[in-house]
Formats: C-alpha cells, sequence, structure tokens
C-alpha cells in the first residue's frame, strides 16, 4: 500500500516588534510560483503581497508599466460582501487607495530606463480592524522585490503616526486614531523619506516634521529586517543595463535646434508653450527621420523624441538651478495670479470657481440629509461617512480628445485629498446635521489641481452656509536637485511641466493656524528633512497668501443658506416611541411625510430627523411627531378640546388621543355651580397639568391659569403660564401674538440656519386646531462617531 508523504515547505521569517506589537514577515509558505512572496503579520491583520515581472520590455513601451493591485477579502474581517452577488466586485475607494499608497515609495527605486512590467498584487487575507493592512501592503511589496530577481534598489519600510494626547504614536490602532490630531503614513529607505500622505488638525510645521523623523526611526528598523530575509531566501537579480543615450544624435540634435528651444519652453501661457514646443519637435523629428530613397535614416522617430524630451527637461532643470527663472517668469516662491468667486451656480446649494493661472476648478456643495450618507462596505470600522468629496478631470480641461469613462485611481486619489483636507473644519453631526457632498470639476488645469480642489472646497463649503471652523488653502511645492553639486531649488505652487520635469511633489494644505492635509512623493531616491524643513516653511508663506486672497472674497460661512437647501431638524424621542411614530407596516411615518412632505428618518436611540425643503413642512412634521411622543408633566400647560362633560367636570384632550381630567372647582377662580355654565363640548381653552396619579389618570385646572379679580365675573384672558403670553380662551383660537420658531429658534434667519436646541420654552399656540402644546426643552443627545466624517 502506498503512503503519500509531503514535505514541509522551507519557511523562512523574520520578526521584530513595533510599538509593542509583533511585525512578521515570512517566506516560502504561500504563492510558491510568483517571483516574490511574502506574509507580513501585525497583530491579527495579515496580508499577502506577491510580484511577478517579465524578462524582457514589450516592443514599442515608450513608459515603464508597474501595476499595483490591492485586494480586500471581505471574509478577513468575518463580513459577507453587500449586494446581490455575494462576493467582491471592483476595488472601494479605501482599495484603490491603498493601492496608490504601496505603488509610490517602490516606484522610483526602479532602474532609469526600466521597461519590462512588473505587477505587484497584496491580497488582505485577516483584518483584526485594529491594524490597518495599508502600511502592512507597502512593507510587503517593497520585502517581494527584494525577494524577486527582478532589479530595484529597495527596500523600503513604513508605519504610520498619530498624535493622541499630546504624544506621537507609531503605527496607533483604529481606535486611537478617533482622538488623533494626526493619521499620517510615512515610507523611506534607510537613507531618505520617499512618501508621506495624511491629514491633521492643524497642527505646526514643525510637529510635522518631528512626527516624519519618528517614522524614520522606525523605517530604518523594518528596513534591516528585509536585509535579513534577503539575505536567507533572496534570488539573484536579473541583469539589467539602462540603454546608453547616442551623445553624437544628441549633439547634432541640439546644434540644430540652437536657441529655438529657449523662446517655445520659456511662456507662461501653457496652450503657446506647447503648440511652439511641439511644432518645434516634429521640426526635429522630420528633419533626422527623413531621407533620401535608398539611403537610411539618421535615427528613429522614438530616438529623436526622447533625446527632445531630455533637452527640454535638462533645459527647465537647468534653468531654475542656475538662474532660478521658471518656464513662466516667475520667482521661486511666487504663486500665479488668483482669481475667485462664489455663488456661480443659481440654484446649487453652495458653489465656487477658484483659479490659479491656468489651473481653474468649479466646486460645487450639495446637502442632504443623515440616510444620504455613503454606507461602506469595507475592512474597516467606519460604516458610513457624512462628507464626501468628487473630483472630476475631464479631457477637455487639458485641451485633449478622449473617452469618457469612471474615476481613474488618479481622480479618487486627488478627491480623497482634498476630502482630508477639510475633515479638521468641518462641524459635528449634532451641530451641523447635513450629508455634505462636494464635487469639484477641474475644468482648466496646468498643475496644483488637487489644491485648487481644496481651495474651492472651502469656499463653496462657506457659500452654503457650512458653518466650517475655519478656511483652508493649499499648495503644491515642487523640487529640482543637482545630485553632482548637491545644489537644489524649491518652488511654490508648481505647473504642469514643473511638476512632469521635477523632483518632488509635496502639496501642503491648511488653515491660517496648521496643516489638515499633506501628500509628498518623490521622484529621485529621496530628500533630507532640512530640503522637507525648508519646503514647509516655504508652504506655509504660499498658503497664508492665498487664504488672504480667499478671505478677501469670502471670510467665513454665509448666514444664509439657499432657499434649495433642506432644512433638517432633530428631536429625541424614547426608543419605546419609535414604534409608535412608524406605525404598523410604516403607516403612520408615512402619513406624516405624506401630509407635509417633509422626509423622516429616525436611529435606533431615538433620534428623529426631520428634512424638507420648505421649512413650514418640516415645522409641522416636527408638532405631529412631537405631539404623537410628549408625555405630560406636571406643570406643562395645554391648549386642548373638551370632548366630554360629566356633573364634577370634563375631559379635555390635551394630546392626540389622551385626555386629563377638569374637576368642576378648577373651571374658574368662583364657585361653578354646573359646567355646562362655563364650557361646552368642543370648546377650546388653556389648561395646566396639576397631577399625574399613579394609573397614569392626569388632573388639570384652568383656574390657575386664569387672573383672579375681584370686579370681575369673567376672565378677560388667561396667562400662558410660565411663558408670560396672555391668551383669550373665550374669543375661539385668539391671537398667535407674534409666534415664533416652537423649537427655540425665533431670531434665525429666513433662509435657514440651522436650528439650535431648544433652550426656552415656545408658548401655546391656540390656532392649531387644539393640538398645540407648551413643550419642555429636550437634551441635545450628541451621536457617537469618529470626527465630523465618521
Amino acid at each position: 500500500m502506498w503512503e503519500l508523504h509531503t514535505m514541509p515547505p522551507l519557511i523562512h521569517e523574520r520578526t521584530i516588534e513595533v510599538a509593542g506589537r509583533r511585525l512578521t514577515i515570512e517566506t516560502g509558505r504561500m504563492a510558491g510560483l510568483a517571483h516574490g512572496a511574502v506574509t507580513v503579520r501585525y497583530g491579527d491583520t495579515l496580508v499577502l503581497t506577491t510580484v511577478v515581472g517579465e524578462r524582457e520590455p514589450r516592443e514599442g513601451l515608450d513608459f515603464f508599466p508597474l501595476t499595483v493591485d490591492y485586494e480586500e477579502k471581505m471574509y478577513a474581517a468575518g463580513k459577507i460582501p453587500g449586494g446581490f452577488i455575494k462576493r467582491e466586485g471592483r476595488p472601494t475607494e479605501a482599495a484603490i487607495l491603498a493601492a496608490r499608497l504601496t505603488d509610490r515609495p517602490i516606484r522610483p527605486l526602479f532602474p532609469k530606463g526600466y521597461k519590462a512590467e512588473v505587477q505587484v498584487i497584496t491580497t488582505v487575507l485577516s483584518a483584526d480592524q485594529e491594524n490597518a493592512p495599508d502600511v502592512l501592503s507597502i512593507i510587503g511589496a517593497s520585502a517581494a522585490l527584494m525577494l524577486s530577481p527582478i532589479p530595484w534598489a529597495g527596500p523600503v519600510g513604513a508605519v504610520r503616526i498619530g498624535d493622541i494626547d499630546g504624544e506621537l504614536v507609531v503605527n496607533p490602532t483604529e481606535h486611537q486614531l478617533i482622538d488623533s490630531k494626526l493619521d499620517m503614513v510615512v515610507a523611506g529607505t534607510a537613507d531618505a523619506v520617499m512618501m508621506v500622505e495624511g491629514e491633521a488638525d492643524e497642527i505646526s510645521e514643525d510637529r510635522f516634521l518631528e512626527a516624519v523623523l519618528l517614522a524614520h526611526d522606525e523605517i530604518k528598523r523594518i528596513v534591516a529586517m528585509q536585509h535579513e530575509l534577503r539575505e536567507l531566501a533572496g534570488k539573484e537579480k536579473w541583469e539589467f543595463t539602462p540603454p546608453e543615450e547616442n551623445t553624437e544624435l544628441k549633439q547634432q540634435i541640439e546644434e540644430y535646434i540652437g536657441d529655438r528651444l529657449v523662446s517655445a519652453v520659456f511662456n507662461p501661457d501653457k496652450e503657446q508653450r506647447l503648440a511652439a514646443t511641439d511644432e518645434l519637435k516634429q521640426d526635429v523629428i522630420a528633419h533626422f527621420t527623413e531621407a533620401p530613397e535608398g539611403e537610411e535614416p539618421v535615427a528613429t522617430v522614438r530616438e529623436v523624441s526622447e533625446i527632445f524630451d531630455g533637452l527640454v527637461k535638462g533645459l527647465v532643470r537647468r534653468t531654475i538651478l542656475e538662474r532660478s527663472e521658471r518656464p513662466d517668469g516667475r520667482r521661486p516662491d511666487e504663486i500665479r495670479e488668483i482669481w475667485i468667486e462664489t455663488g456661480v451656480l443659481p440654484r446649487a446649494h453652495g458653489s465656487a470657481i477658484f483659479t490659479r493661472g491656468q489651473t481653474q476648478a468649479l466646486t460645487v456643495v450639495t446637502l442632504g440629509t443623515t440616510s444620504e450618507e455613503q454606507l461602506l462596505d469595507g475592512l474597516g470600522i467606519e460604516e458610513s461617512k457624512r462628507y464626501l468629496h468628487h473630483y472630476n478631470f475631464p479631457p477637455f480641461s487639458v485641451g485633449e480628445v478622449r473617452r469618457l469613462r469612471g474615476p481613474s485611481r488618479r481622480d479618487i486619489g486627488h478627491g480623497a485629498l482634498a476630502e482630508r483636507s477639510l475633515l479638521a473644519v468641518l462641524p459635528d453631526e449634532d451641530v451641523f446635521p447635513y450629508t455634505m457632498r462636494v464635487v469639484s470639476e477641474i475644468v482648466s488645469s496646468n498643475g496644483s489641481t488637487s489644491m485648487a480642489s481644496v481651495c474651492g472646497s472651502s469656499l463653496a463649503l462657506m457659500d452654503a452656509g457650512v458653518p466650517i471652523r475655519a478656511p483652508v488653502a493649499g499648495v503644491a511645492m515642487g523640487l529640482i536637485t543637482d545630485p553632482e553639486t548637491g545644489r537644489y531649488q524649491i518652488l511654490t505652487d508648481i505647473q504642469g511641466i514643473e511638476d512632469a520635469l521635477g523632483d518632488m511633489d509635496f502639496k501642503v494644505a491648511g488653515t491660517a493656524e496648521g496643516i489638515t492635509g499633506i501628500q509628498m512623493d518623490i521622484k529621485v531616491m529621496g530628500i533630507t528633512p532640512e530640503i522637507m524643513r525648508e519646503a514647509l516653511e516655504q508652504a506655509r508663506r504660499g498658503r497664508l497668501y492665498i487664504l488672504d486672497k480667499m478671505n478677501a472674497v469670502l471670510a467665513q460661512p454665509r448666514p444664509e443658506m439657499s432657499p434649495y437647501a433642506p432644512r433638517i431638524y432633530r428631536i429625541q424621542i424614547r426608543p419605546d416611541q419609535i414604534g409608535e411614530v412608524i406605525g404598523p407596516g410604516g403607516k403612520v411615518i408615512r402619513g406624516i411625510q405624506e401630509a407635509t412632505g417633509a422626509k423622516i428618518d429616525i436611529e435606533d436611540d431615538g433620534t428623529v430627523f426631520i428634512s424638507a425643503v420648505n421649512e413650514e413642512s418640516a415645522r409641522k412634521a416636527v408638532d405631529t411627531i412631537e405631539r404623537m411622543t410628549k408625555v405630560p408633566e406636571v406643570g406643562d400647560i395645554f391648549f386642548g378640546r373638551v370632548k366630554t362633560i360629566i356633573p364634577s367636570g370634563c375631559f379635555v384632550e390635551i394630546l392626540p388621543g389622551k385626555d386629563g381630567f377638569l374637576h368642576i372647582s378648577e373651571l374658574e377662580p368662583y364657585r361653578v355651580n354646573s359646567v355646562e355654565d362655563v364650557v361646552q363640548v368642543g370648546q377650546e381653552l388653556n389648561v395646566v397639568v396639576t397631577g399625574i396619579r399613579p394609573d397614569g389618570k392626569i388632573n388639570l385646572s384652568r383656574k390657575a391659569l386664569l387672573t383672579s379679580d375681584a370686579d370681575q365675573r369673567e376672565p378677560a384672558s388667561a396667562g400662558a403660564g410660565r411663558g408670560g403670553r396672555r391668551q383669550d380662551d373665550r374669543g375661539g383660537r385668539g391671537q398667535r401674538g407674534g409666534d415664533r420658531d416652537r423649537r427655540g429658534g425665533g431670531d434665525r434667519d429666513q433662509r435657514g440656519r440651522q436650528p439650535e436646541a431648544r433652550d426656552q420654552r415656545p408658548k401655546p399656540r391656540p390656532d392649531d386646531g387644539g393640538q398645540a402644546l407648551m413643550r419642555r426643552p429636550r437634551d441635545s443627545r450628541t451621536l457617537p462617531g469618529r470626527g465630523p466624517n465618521r
């Protein structure tokens, strides 16, 4: 009988402790046919990262085809995917952002000129919802590339930094981040920082740099463990020789161009610069690739094109470094001309145009109810978010013809950066219970569109009347370096050509007090803390300049909301009253919505949100629900209707379906012989609750509200009790007497500033069919959640 014997795989691992938890990188257990494969575990979060590469580049490729994918498996968190299909589909927004986070620090470390295809895939296999897998994906990609035969100049490490109770924390947990002033991912090599991305609550530049330096200390340890793992299980690297430049052809092209390249490139108008540069390029290509019949051309189109592009890059970089002259004539720290307009769309809830040079963003705000929050079907602890920023980059913005498709990874990344940059200044949900969607349409692009989106978002939110804490502006910084001489030049407000030909794209957003959003990508082997410190200070000055321009147009949120924006009221009922408001099969709540035109959302804790574009509709719905759920208390005053008369008194309906007994002795301040002498069935009158019996029956008094007068046998008016207003309950419905907002917002403007918590009792209203009541103030409840967007 044959027995099957299996050999265990040869497994190698390395483990270090980071922030009190074990970080383990292992190879050899899974994915043995990939060129490089590792699992990275931190706590109970575990990811599998694989890398596969082609030996030779495909014919005709003129770029490096690196693909980074990040897959969230719902079983990792013990969840079944939502929706009808019940399996993972297209990547979530969080997965796309994690893929970009992985891509950016590893891409600059591939050899210059390498064009063979490489694919990195990270699969989240286990998620403990405390240790985020995105940072592990960066470490896994680096380790897999180190073990693979693919040429690569790594490794890199990555950590997340938080600022909790004044202390910088390495790799804070998801729950710790709820109270953190900083959520920042830093990646880099042992020598320099390669990437930074995160959000903050107005931290200073010095504090930010302190966090980066702390992160780099931990990164060095993570890099060291990858070197050890490569010594154990690394494969021999494929040989790669960078293509040699045809120096003879380059010299011939330089001589042919002469001074024409300078006049073509150095032009402040992007369209004219591109046109002049392209015209010159086509002339050069034609000159060196066309040959008489029977003769070989001097060079191919691709060779000439690459040399020409290299000459453009060299000219721009050299001129900036040597003469501090930029293609559009600006100084290194000069910001392009800014033009701003707000309230540009008549029906939108808020809108703004922000223009900086030839970059222009139209940003639009739409306000919605809490039921319109975005539901998140992911591996994190967040289940929804109430603030969304969407970024669109149509082809006409750069003068191109291109098919319209869904949002690209770049679009999602830029939108997320703008979204994070505004989170710190958004109002809490208990202050402003709205879902906020912001859309930035890039209608013209010449660099720094994501930062234009930040500025436009801040202006559009204020135009919509959203009470943000402070305006936010953003600016993109660039860097030109010369490794041979060590010279460098930092550029403020980079345009497209400086982004494409430079060494850094460092985006900093914030208020006048500090940083709220940051993203740094570099194309070289890293930057020093000194360069980063100088760039931060130059960015701060630029941000303050832009904020001054914004404040000159709109310095604070408008006191009024758009008449087309919904009005949202928030009241609290007891959880056991939810069924009463909803009714059998939703019959009652549907009836209220149909009768008032308002939309009603009820949460499990009894929080009720009532919204309507028409403020009167929302108030009617509020009144209806409060009457349904009101629990009478001693001292409450109601304007009720007499339902039944008996010899000893009468029953008065004070709330829908709820009566109280008014004894004959409590009708008037004098002796009454017969109840019918004073009141009749159907009559409306003011009464006060004087007692509630153990069996729930309610005792009422009318006499307590009447003014006693020895010379007057009939009362001229009835006092409204604690509110101090007088009314005549014998004269039918009486006068409202300047009735204000019964929810405590009587002094509120008519365009619908958010109603505040009621801090005074509204007055009885004798003109609403006997159903109004004297309401006691309810305590506003603060909803749980992580920050303004959670």
